[in-house]
C-alpha cells in the first residue's frame, strides 16, 4: 500500500512529456486549414463573422485546454463542428498556441 501511495505521489509531480510539434509540412497544412475552413465562419482575417474573433486579444483570457477542446470536439448546439476527424488533439493545441501568438500567414 505504501508503495502505491509513494508511486502516486511521485507521478503527480512528474511532468508529462511534451507532445511533438507537427512537421513543417503539416504546419503549412494546418495554417491553410485555419485560414480557409475556420476563416469561412470566423472571418478570413479571423476577426469574427458567424463565429467569434480568433485574434489574440479575444482569446487571451480563455483557458487553453478549453480552446483545444472546442476545436477538437466542437460545441454541441452551435455551428462549431468537431475537427477530430481531421486533426489530432496535439495539432489542435498547436493551432491554439498559434492563435494566441497571432496566427501566421500562409507559407
Amino acid at each position: 500500500m505504501r508503495l502505491v501511495i509513494a508511486l502516486g505521489l511521485f507521478l503527480v509531480g512528474t511532468p508529462l512529456p511534451a507532445e511533438p510539434l507537427p512537421s513543417a509540412a503539416r504546419q503549412r497544412e494546418l495554417v491553410h486549414l485555419v485560414r480557409q475552413d475556420c476563416g469561412s465562419c470566423h472571418g478570413m482575417t479571423l476577426q469574427g463573422g458567424l463565429g467569434p474573433s480568433l485574434q489574440p486579444e479575444a482569446l487571451h483570457d480563455k483557458p487553453v485546454d478549453s480552446l483545444v477542446a472546442t476545436i477538437h470536439g466542437g460545441r454541441p448546439g452551435t455551428p462549431m463542428p468537431p475537427w477530430h476527424r481531421f486533426l489530432s488533439e496535439a495539432e489542435a493545441r498547436w493551432i491554439v498556441e498559434q492563435l494566441l501568438a497571432g496566427f501566421p500567414q500562409e507559407r
